[in-house]
Formats: C-alpha cells, sequence, structure tokens
C-alpha cells in the first residue's frame, strides 16, 4: 500500500476524533471516531484483502470502549482505551521476548534485515515505549481537560512515536544483516 495512502488511513479517523470533539464535544466525536475507524479498517481491507494486526486490534478496542463510553455516557472508557491498547502490545511483546518468539521479527523481517540481538533490542525499546505511552496517557487525560487531552492524543502521540522511530535508526543500522551482492535485485 501507498505510505501515504496508509498513513492517511491510520491518522483519518484521529483527525475526525479532534474535529468532532472540537465542533460537537467528546461523546459524539466517539462516535464519529468509532465510524471513520470502520470506514479505514473497511478501505485498508478493500485495498490489500488484509487488515494489519495493530490498526485491527486498536480498531476492536476503538469499538468496545467508543461503545462504553457512548452507551454508559463515561468519557473514562475512551481515555483508558490507549493505556490498556499500549500495556496489551507492551505485554504481547514481552511475553515473545520471555518464550523466545521475537513478533517484531516475524512482522518486520521482510521489511528489514537485522540480527537476532538487533531484534531483542528493538523489541525491548518498543516494550519501554509502549509502557512510557501508557504512563503519558495516564498523567495527561488525568490532569488536563479533555479537549486537550484528544489534543495530545492526536497531536502529540504521533510526533512522539515518530521520533521515538528515528531514535531507533543508529541501532537498527548497528545490528543491520548485510545482503550479499549476488542477492540483491
Amino acid at each position: 500500500m501507498n505510505p501515504l495512502l496508509k498513513l492517511a488511513l491510520e491518522l483519518g479517523p484521529l483527525v475526525v476524533f479532534f474535529v468532532s470533539n472540537n465542533q460537537f464535544g467528546i461523546f459524539d466525536a466517539t462516535i464519529a471516531f468509532m465510524a471513520a475507524t470502520a470506514i479505514s479498517l473497511g478501505f485498508s481491507y478493500a485495498l490489500t484483502r488484509t487488515i494489519p494486526t495493530m490498526p485491527l486490534v486498536t480498531g476492536v478496542f476503538v469499538m468496545v470502549f467508543g461503545g462504553l463510553t457512548v452507551w454508559l455516557q463515561d468519557e473514562l472508557f475512551i481515555k483508558l482505551k490507549p493505556t490498556i491498547v499500549n500495556l496489551l502490545f507492551a505485554s504481547i511483546l514481552g511475553f515473545g521476548l520471555l518464550t523466545g518468539r521475537l513478533f517484531m521479527k516475524i512482522v518486520l523481517d521482510s521489511a528489514l534485515a537485522m540480527t537476532d540481538r538487533g531484534w531483542v533490542v528493538m523489541t525491548r525499546a518498543w516494550i519501554c515505549f509502549f509502557i512510557a505511552l501508557a504512563i503519558l496517557n495516564e498523567i495527561v487525560w488525568r490532569s488536563f481537560s479533555t479537549d486537550f487531552w484528544v489534543s495530545f492524543k492526536v497531536f502529540g502521540v504521533m510526533p512522539i512515536t515518530l521520533i521515538f522511530s528515528f531514535s531507533l535508526i543508529p541501532m537498527m543500522t548497528k545490528h543491520m544483516i548485510e545482503t550479499p551482492e549476488s542477492e540483491k535485485p
């Protein structure tokens, strides 16, 4: 899939959430977020005949926690969703490390050739990052207004994630496996 289209499909629901929150409030924004997430996952499936794991898991949580938010008229549920999703991803990666399965390698191996040591280091870094994001989400939603939390979710988490991802480039470069010239396309 085109990287810009993929980014639009991932960010689109968040932008809808932000705009809807500014116009109509958190409950209507949650409904719009759920609809935009379903549409985004549908487009992703229509284009590739598959839905990547992380957007699918996130989508399920958006539907469950968004549904609880709207049904019970309690914004706590939508605010807890990022914390729970981030802790879930950290737990899955941690379980993989403990059981000798490098889930990041399984998912990214076709795009990135690294030593197993590199995959372990990267997995540990992402575990720490997901835990830090969970803690940060808790601090923000408990300490600031709902509008600030929505803005942070939309405009803070993505730049933080990009900066973190780029900070891993030196480590990835250090652990890269060189492809012999005969195997290069």
